[in-house]
């Protein structure tokens, strides 16, 4: 049972007859008990007389998956299986971050009949958000009261990340075509494949020159050469505490997810696999041997309902997981926040036991905001000197991880995914990799 905001109006309006009552001669409290015993029972009386909600039956109409960030139409279908009409409100319990609207919507159900209620959401997380009932509120015919109840059904909905990095695709994988396509490049070593054979021109390489096609031609040729394929990229993405900090509008862990969501489409494009690796101390998430066009819906399904974990990332057994992927991985980007030295010091003593194996890129998702000048008050020259000594540390980090033998890249959450990228068809185009 439930009341309505006309039950303190209908209990107000007894001031008049009290007073009137009292200046008969009857005592005041009497009257005010009499008038509120009498708005009780009608109260009563209407909750008693509104339909049961518990005839109403609920299904549901979600779709299994949306991007962050877009409004997402979702559908409760009502049928009232009871004899009697049904006039109320409906409720959906979605949590807070699926961003469905505040209000409940009036329903209008005649016995043996189905409604529907549209119930759109703008989701405001990542991961698995549901609702696991409907509450049902049917008003009595003067609305002072009803009946409520719960109605159990269950709806899931998983948020994938909204891969805003995606609008660079289209100009690396031009950049992608002049390697492996119209324009071969001009390069030499072990990281290359013979593409086809055309004559020299001044400038070219003079180690390119193929002398038998010379000597059959009678013109000097050069052989060309275009990016190896089948090559194995992992992905390792620290799930760990520091991928938990604040960096622009977001955390660190969602920055890292575009960089490798956008590393991983242009790598499938290049004839690469891709594997994928999200850990800190246990598996939080994997996608290995998949490739072509499920590779992409397979990475993001998989990211969707990881989370920063408050605890420090296993090196040892990070890098021991990325061997058990691939005994030959060619390149391993590595996504992490390694910017303070005594924090650094597990991941920079195992290191370089990787990167004598493959070519190691770690990428760093910062905070590129600069910093104000002035120093007004004693906030500020604090502030001041917190952004200096960060900055001076992540120089000393990066420093240690060219050391290491790897390769530091760091910039602000929407600038990395590209560089990223950059740097991949770069190792491409000089056949590093």
């Amino acid at each position: 049972m439930f009341v309505t905001g006309r039950l303190p109006l209908l209990v107000a309006l007894g001031a008049v007859p009290v007073v009137l009552l009292a200046s008969a001669g009857v005592e005041p409290w009497i009257a005010a008990a009499g008038w509120i015993v009498l708005c009780a029972a009608i109260t009563f009386a209407d909750a008693a007389a509104a339909a049961d909600p518990r005839a109403i039956r609920v299904q549901r109409r979600v779709p299994g998956r949306a991007l962050l960030g877009q409004q997402v139409q979702t559908e409760l279908w009502l049928h009232n299986a009871g004899s009697r009409r049904v006039r109320g409100r409906i409720r959906d319990a979605w949590q807070p971050t699926a961003g469905a609207p505040g209000d409940r919507p009036l329903i209008d159900i005649p016995g043996g009949e189905r409604r529907s209620v549209p119930v759109p959401l703008l989701p405001r997380r990542r991961g698995e958000l549901s609702s696991e009932f409907v509450v049902a509120r049917s008003d009595g015919p003067l609305r002072l009261a009803g009946r409520q109840t719960r109605i159990q059904a269950r709806g899931a909905l998983r948020v994938l990340p909204p891969f805003t990095a995606r609008r660079h695709l289209p100009s690396r994988l031009a950049r992608l075509r002049e390697l492996d396509g119209n324009t071969s490049v001009q390069v030499r070593g072990q990281g290359t494949e013979f593409d086809s054979l055309r004559e020299y021109v001044r400038g070219d390489d003079v180690r390119s020159i193929d002398w038998r096609a010379t000597a059959r031609a009678g013109t000097t040729m050069l052989r060309t050469w275009r990016p190896e394929r089948d090559r194995h990229v992992v992905i390792v993405i620290d799930t760990g505490r520091t991928a938990a900090a604040r960096v622009g509008d977001g955390v660190r862990l969602d920055a890292a997810m575009e960089a490798a969501l956008l590393l991983a489409a242009l790598a499938g494009r290049a004839g690469d696999h891709t594997h994928l690796l999200m850990f800190d101390r246990v598996t939080r998430a994997r996608v290995t041997r998949i490739d072509g066009p499920a590779l992409l819906p397979a990475l993001v399904d998989a990211m969707a309902p990881v989370e920063p974990q408050l605890i420090d990332t296993d090196w040892d057994a990070a890098f021991a997981q990325v061997r058990a992927i691939t005994s030959r991985p060619s390149l391993v980007v590595l996504l992490t926040a390694q910017d303070a030295p005594e924090a650094a010091r597990g991941f920079l003593g195992s290191l370089p036991g990787l990167s004598r194996r493959a070519h190691v890129l770690v990428g760093t998702v910062t905070d590129t905001e600069p910093t104000s000048t002035e120093r007004s008050d004693a906030a500020a020259v604090y502030l001041a000197a917190a952004a200096e000594r960060a900055a001076r540390d992540a120089a000393r980090v990066s420093a240690a991880i060219g050391r290491a033998g790897a390769e530091a890249v760091s910039d602000s959450p929407e600038s990395l995914p590209p560089r990223i990228a950059d740097r991949y068809l770069e190792l491409k185009a000089t056949g590093r990799l």
